[in-house]
């Protein structure tokens, strides 16, 4: 079973959150009680099933797009997750090298597992298709994964979530391309720029530029100048457009689902149908029960 570590109100939550409310329904002795129970119910799962069923679409409607190749704005890809600096990140509990880790600590007191500790790395990674690479920003990323450690030490429960080095990454968000030909250049304001820098150096300007020299700079040598600016420009934008392109995915800032996983999206896309299911259900059952409490009046 995956888990979803990332959205609060995503379906694992949500579903949390109906079962809490229906154990209240149940201790409640008042019809009152029951229905706003109930209602409360319909409300989270329609919420619920409208947010799972967006996740599906988005994983469903997304065609995969090769990193060499895709085009700017929202994308799916798939690829070999590697690691951005060496030596690689590792992770805080078991100190192994991985892509992302979670970790969480919690205390029993009192029969009761407390959180102690928690948190999570914000390092981010690469995914390798064979067709080039992109840098992988985790910040505001769903992360669903299937390696997760939990082991007892004494009164201490501790949990691990990792992406791990080789993992196959399934990802969807916001693809941008960095360098190369991609830069958008302005030549005339960059010519302008360079010049205003060289006014600022007045001795040099003179020194380079002041032909007759007698101490100003006239029409005829500010023209070589701007030549001089213009080559020096050209020259500047050519070394720009021969650096290689930085690919890179983030959080989309338009709200669109942003996920990382080192599961398969068929079955992602499958689970994810299945959890709509339910809470499409639990949203009908639930309204169907208020008009049963009413009639019944307990």
């Amino acid at each position: 079973m995956f888990v979803s570590l990332r959205k609060s109100y995503g379906q694992f939550i949500t579903s949390g959150a109906q079962l809490a409310l229906l154990i209240i329904g149940l201790q409640t002795e008042s019809s009152l009680g029951w229905i706003a129970c109930l209602a409360l119910i319909a409300l989270v799962s329609l919420f619920a099933w409208m947010s799972t069923l967006r996740r599906r679409r988005a994983i469903t409607d997304t065609p995969t797009s090769r990193i060499a190749s895709a085009a700017q704005g929202y994308v799916e890809l798939l690829g070999k997750g590697r690691p951005l600096d060496s030596p690689p990140l590792l992770s805080h509990l078991t100190h192994l090298p991985c892509l992302w880790y979670r970790y969480q600590v919690e205390e029993k007191t009192n029969n009761k597992w407390e959180t102690v500790s928690r948190g999570e790395s914000e390092v981010p990674f690469i995914i390798d298709d064979g067709s080039g690479r992109c840098v992988v920003d985790v910040e505001g990323a769903e992360i669903l994964t299937r390696h997760k450690e939990t082991w007892t030490e004494g009164h201490y429960r501790n949990t691990e979530w990792k992406l791990l080095i080789n993992d196959d990454v399934y990802a969807l968000g916001d693809f941008k391309t960095l360098g190369g030909g991609s830069v958008d250049l302005d030549a005339r304001q960059d010519m302008n720029d360079l010049l205003a820098e060289w006014k600022k150096d007045q001795p040099g300007l003179l020194k380079r530029f002041d032909l007759n020299g007698d101490g100003t700079i006239d029409m005829q040598e500010w023209g070589l100048a701007r030549q001089a600016a213009r080559r020096e420009v050209a020259r500047m934008h050519r070394d720009a457009r021969n650096e290689s392109d930085v690919h890179t995915l983030s959080c989309p800032r338009n709200g669109r689902h942003y996920l990382l996983s080192n599961l398969d999206p068929n079955k992602l896309a499958r689970r994810y149908l299945l959890w709509a299911s339910f809470h499409l259900m639990a949203f009908l059952a639930s309204l169907g029960a208020i008009p049963w409490v009413l009639h019944r009046g307990f």
